[in-house]
């Protein structure tokens, strides 16, 4: 197997890194294996899950109202009695939580599919992504799907080249200077 990213041959096909570059090869074996198709990835959290999205919020709705009773008590005694926390708190603490988890509950009721998570993930196909057909070994009729070769070039501009005989040497420094000598050494003869 050869490191996509740098070209570095591997020594076994087990490597999980890039030798040279350090590039990533798990997935490189594994599309390898597969023969060009991408394998199917989920969420090591999702792929356990047995339940389905519409029992997951009836269950964090319950959960919501059921901590209304931890909370106004702990509300009580922490935030007004030693906190000094306004008295409106406690009310609103119970009605928050009761009200957002009817709110959850009938979220999930009516509008969460109440099949598995784990049979919703079997309905996707792995990605294949669009490579040459030289190296899915696809037949010979099925790559030759470019258009035909065009006769004409799409653009005739050629851009003008630069005659670079007509560029003169830069001058000198010395040439000025050069010059200004001569001038005063033929100032002084006369």
């Amino acid at each position: 197997m050869y490191c996509p990213h740098c070209g570095q041959q591997q020594v076994t096909s087990e490597v999980r890194f890039c030798s040279r570059c350090g590039f990533p090869l798990k997935v490189v074996s594994e599309v390898l294996a597969t023969g060009g198709a991408l394998p199917l990835r989920r969420d090591e959290a999702q792929a356990g899950d047995k339940i389905s999205p519409r029992q997951r919020g009836i269950r964090q709705g319950v959960m919501l109202m059921m901590s209304a009773m931890l909370l106004v008590p702990l509300v009580i005694f922490v935030g007004v009695m030693i906190l000094d926390a306004p008295i409106e708190l406690i009310p609103l603490t119970g009605v928050l939580c009761v009200v957002g988890g009817l709110m959850r509950l009938l979220y999930a009721l009516f509008f969460e599919s109440n099949a598995p998570l784990s049979a919703i993930h079997n309905y996707l196909e792995p990605y294949v992504p669009p490579v040459a057909p030289t190296q899915l070994r696809r037949p010979e009729h099925e790559a030759q799907k470019l258009p035909p070769p065009r006769s004409v070039p799409v653009s005739t501009y050629v851009p003008p080249r630069v005659n670079t005989s007509e560029i003169a040497p830069p001058s000198s420094v010395t040439d000025h200077t050069t010059r200004l000598l001569k001038d005063e050494a033929d100032s002084e003869t006369r």
